[in-house]
This record gives structure tokens, sequence and C-alpha cells, in this order.
């Protein structure tokens, strides 16, 4: 890595390998995240500083470190004003197949260990395969047998940790084995066609200042760039390790960790860090729980860097690209794949996006597009809410959506209908359009009540809507005013605090009139069938004396006679019985004072 950044390799692995390694594990909220140098911001800070100046410049590694204080700083920034809540955009979906491509990408790149010969350094499939098909007249038989041994150890000693209870040990052990029969093999037979890892600079990074600060102007878009690129691949690999560890992940805490492993990692010649998949997924095979893995490994490293680096001189590369290979291999999740083409398509079409833009495309494009097509979804759903047709269940007062329960029954005359979502100005067009829609198209198969060729109230129930904005008023106001020429009223019920002081607070509640408005849809329901039925019924002229003349008896069998007659309209049956008994459930919910 460090002749493609064009940094040393004391700056590139000692440094940013080493002090990160420590912050992170006590300021972060990952419990298996390896924090250090990563190919992807690697290659990032070499497009951009190498059109600034020549990689064998001192400058150059100044600018580097200058990269990471600022990365650090905006990570913190986001961090401490709790701005992780963006992250919440990053699908399950998003993560799966970005995991998926990436690993596949990783694992190629392990390939030329393997082939024994160079492969072209690339985050897509394409250059990758291609490079690799080039250059197969100088394959190497030592090293892919060698990788390949080593290879199939590791797995044979996964698969027998996962599956059997007193084996676990043999997947923690699986890496050091490798790395052991690996250097074990060189000492004895010393093949010169086996790449090793060779010189390793002894000693700990000392401290420093960041210097080149007249440049920070111009890397400020870099520095948001990097930022952006590093949170997204780290917190996806933090986020996907959490969950297939059964925990919780910060994003605050994880945004936070992260700007202050890099602000750490500045003041000892680090360039910008982050979480690195490859490590990340070593270390989680090997079976860590707790961040203190972190810091075990930062110790160890420490360790290595002052005693043992002569010992590491010897360690083959094949060897090391088998421990990454058997540890990407579990990150390859086409079991998601399956499932989400079982449960969700539009799930399943991200995924692949996802997955294919980031195998194709790169693995920065890759999250880019994983993401945007995410929040596509999300807009669109959001533009689109669903609204439903609801119809009374029979034998209780409980109205339901009739697509999903078709036993429910409407009311002839009356629309009732739910709005699942907030309304906002970029939606209420769409409601707008759907409540004229079900204003027309209404099934009177399944209607009851008093017959009417048209509808004459439309309920809406608004318990889900959970906000309302000034542009969805605004609809509500020229929604109440386009009924009103066609002679259709507007009843709401079920209105959530909030959603009721916006209403009154504009006027609407006045304007349509407080009695319709309604704590239960069917309150509204019943006052809505005495209107239809008052239309449907020629009122008749009463005789003044004939009223006074009226006995007490009299007023009370009217008003019995009224009761029972709503109760039948309820019911479906349109002939009024004064005598019958009516039904519990169908009594009237809403208090009606005597005569």
């Amino acid at each position: 890595m460090q002749n493609w950044l064009g940094l040393n390799p004391y700056t590139d692995f000692a440094d940013s390998g080493f002090v990160p390694l420590f912050v992170y594990a006590i300021f972060g909220s990952s419990r298996q995240l390896a924090v250090g140098p990563v190919a992807l911001v690697s290659l990032l800070v070499s497009n951009v500083l190498s059109g600034i100046v020549d990689s064998s410049d001192a400058l150059y590694t100044e600018l580097a470190i200058l990269l990471a204080l600022m990365v650090g700083i905006m990570e913190c920034i986001l961090g401490l004003l709790r701005l992780g809540w963006i992250i919440r955009f990053i699908s399950h979906s998003v993560i799966s197949g970005f995991t998926t491509a990436s690993a596949i990408v990783i694992a190629l790149s392990q390939a030329k260990y393997f082939l024994g010969y160079d492969v072209e350094r690339s985050s897509e499939i394409v250059p990758l395969v291609e490079s690799i098909i080039s250059g197969a007249d100088a394959f190497s038989w030592p090293p892919f047998v060698m990788g390949s041994v080593i290879l199939a150890i590791l797995l044979t000693m996964k698969h027998l940790g996962k599956t059997r209870k007193h084996l676990r040990f043999l997947r923690a052990a699986g890496p050091l084995t490798a790395v052991l029969l690996g250097t074990i093999f060189v000492k004895i037979f010393n093949p010169s066609s086996i790449s090793l890892v060779g010189d390793i600079p002894q000693g700990l990074p000392s401290f420093s200042i960041p210097k080149a600060f007249g440049y920070a102007t111009s890397l400020i878009p870099t520095a948001l760039l990097i930022t952006g690129v590093a949170i997204l691949e780290s917190v996806g690999i933090a986020k996907a390790l959490a969950a297939k560890n059964g925990y919780e992940l910060d994003s605050n805490q994880e945004l936070f960790g992260l700007g202050v492993a890099n602000i750490f990692g500045s003041f000892f010649s680090a360039y910008p860090t982050t979480g690195s998949f490859s490590r990340s997924a070593v270390n989680n095979e090997s079976g860590a729980k707790t961040g203190l893995s972190g810091i075990v490994m930062g110790f160890i490293m420490g360790c290595a860097l002052l005693f043992m680096t002569t010992l590491f001189e010897s360690i083959p590369q094949c060897a090391l690209a088998a421990i990454v290979i058997s540890a990407v291999i579990g990150l390859v999740d086409y079991e998601e794949a399956i499932f989400l083409w079982r449960v969700d398509k539009k799930d399943f079409l991200l995924w692949t996006i996802t997955s294919s833009t980031t195998l194709f495309l790169g693995i920065e494009i890759g999250v880019l597009v994983g993401v945007g097509v995410s929040l596509a979804f999300v807009i669109y759903e959001s533009a689109n809410p669903h609204i439903a047709v609801l119809g009374r269940l029979p034998g209780t007062t409980v109205y339901r959506n009739t697509q999903q329960y078709p036993e429910a029954y409407t009311y002839n005359g009356i629309v009732v209908v739910r709005i699942d979502a907030p309304i906002y100005f970029a939606n209420i067009s769409y409601i707008k359009d759907r409540l004229r829609e079900y204003e027309v198209e209404v099934d009177k198969s399944t209607s009851r009540g008093p017959e009417v060729e048209r509808i004459y109230f439309v309920i809406i129930e608004m318990a889900p809507v959970t906000y309302i904005d000034s542009s969805g008023v605004q609809a509500l106001r020229e929604l109440h005013q386009e009924y009103k020429l066609r002679d259709i009223q507007i009843a709401i019920s079920n209105l959530n605090r909030e959603t009721l002081m916006t209403l009154s607070r504009s006027g609407v509640v006045e304007l349509i009139g407080k009695e319709w408005f309604f704590v239960r849809v069917h309150d509204a329901v019943q006052v809505c069938l005495q209107h239809v039925q008052s239309l449907k019924e020629t009122p008749k002229m009463a005789d003044p004396l004939t009223e006074e003349r009226e006995s007490s008896f009299q007023r009370f069998l009217r008003q019995r006679a009224e009761d029972s007659s709503l109760s039948e309209l309820e019911s479906g049956n349109q002939t009024s019985l004064v005598t019958k008994e009516s039904d519990p459930q169908l009594e009237p919910l809403l208090s009606r004072k005597s005569s």
C-alpha cells in the first residue's frame, strides 16, 4: 500500500495503524472494527495530493498528515452535533450489498500473492479480472499451492470452530496457525518464488505537530469527500458487524471515535484512517467481542514494532492473503439476497444495485449509489403514502382497510379514508388525487344504509398523521372549498394533539366546523348517517299546534324511534322498527339530548 499511496512504509504501517487503534478503542462504539489505513482512503489521498505536489516531496507527507487532522475535526463535529442519524439512511440492504461486493473485490485483490505475479490495484472487478487474465503467463505454482493449502486449513478450522463447541478455539487460532505454518515452511525450504513481507522499520512513532496549514483551504473539499467516504465505509462495516454480533451501534459515538482517532493520529504522523474492511473481518472471525480487542491489538503491534520486526520478515505474503480471503468469504452474503427476493423485491433491487455498482464502478461509487437509491425509495414512499378506504367490521364499531378485510362494509353516501403518513408539501398532490379517485370509485356491492346516488361525506381518519405542514394546511383548505362547491362535507377523526393545534391555529377547524371533528371514525359515521337519511327523506312541515299538544309519552316514543332508526341504518336495514331491541354493539356512541 505504501507504494500506491506514495508515503514511506513507516508512516503507512507504524503510524496510521498503531496510534488510532488505542484511541478508537476508548472512544469508538464498535466492538470488532479495526481502525487503520485502508485502500479506498489511500487511493483518494493519492489522487488528490499527486495533483498538488510530487509524492517524493516532503510536502506530500505533510499534506497527508494535515488531511488526517481535518478529517478528524469534521468527524468530531458531526458526532458532537449528533448528526449520526444521517447514517440511518444506510439500509441493511445497502450494507449487505456493499459488504458482499467489497468482499469479492478484496479477495480478488489478494490473488496476486497466490498467482505469483502483480495484479493491477483497483477497487473495480473488471480491471482486476483483466489483469489476472493478462498476466497468466507469469503464473507460479509454489505460492498458489502454499496459499491454497493454508486457505483450506483456515476454512477447515473455521468450520470446526463454528459447528463444534469444544473446538471453538480453532476459529481464533486459525490466523496464527497460518502465519506459523508459512513462516516455518519458508525457514526450512527457502523457496525463492514465494514473496515475503520483507523489512519493517523498528520503533514507535514520535510526536509531531501537523504542518502546511497554508494548504488547508484548498484541502477542504478533499477532506469533506474523504470524511463522507470514510464514514460510509467505516460505519457500514461497523453496522454489518454489529448486526452479525447482535448489538446496537451508536452512530454519534462512532463518528466521534473515528474523529478523535484521526486527530490523535495526525500528531503521530498518520494520514487519514478509518475502519478497515479486511482487518475488521479478521478481527471478527478471531472472536473479538469488545473494544478491548483494539487495545490488545495495539499493544501487540507496539511490542512487535519494538522487538519483533525481524521475525515478520519471513512471513509469506500468500499466507497473509489466505487469512484475508478466509475472513472475507464469510461476508459474501448471498443468503441475504435470497431472503430479500422472497420477502421484498424492492430491497432485493436495492441490494442488487449496490453490489453491482460496487463491483463494477468501485467501492466509493457503489456506496454512494446505494445510499442514493435508498434515499430515492424513501422519498418516493414519503411522496406517495399509503391511503386506505375503511369499512366497518360486522358486529363491531371497528373500521379497517377494505382490501385487507373484504368482509368490512361501507355506507352509501359516505367514504371513510385513512392517510398513513404525515401530510406535507411533497405528498399533498398525491393525497388530493387519491381522495378524488375514492370519491368516484365507490364499491356499492358492499355498501349499506340509505340508497343515494352520490357521495355526500368524506371522513378522513388522521390517526397516523403525526405532522402537517403549512402546505398540507393549505391543501385541506382547498379541498374543503372544492368539496363545498360539490355539496360534499369533510369530517375529520382521531387527530393527535400536535396536528389538531396546527389546524386550530391556521383556522381550518373553524373553516370546516368544530362539529365535524370527531374522536373516533364511528362517531363521524353516525352523524353522517343521520344527515344522509335526512337528505333522502322528504322533510314534512310540522304543525306547531300539533306539536304543542304532543304529550310527554308521545315525545318519549318519538325519541325511541329516532334511536332505533339510527341503529337500523348502521346495520344496513333501511326499515325503522321502533319496538325492536337494538344490538348493544350497534348502539349510537354520541350522546344526544332528549327533546
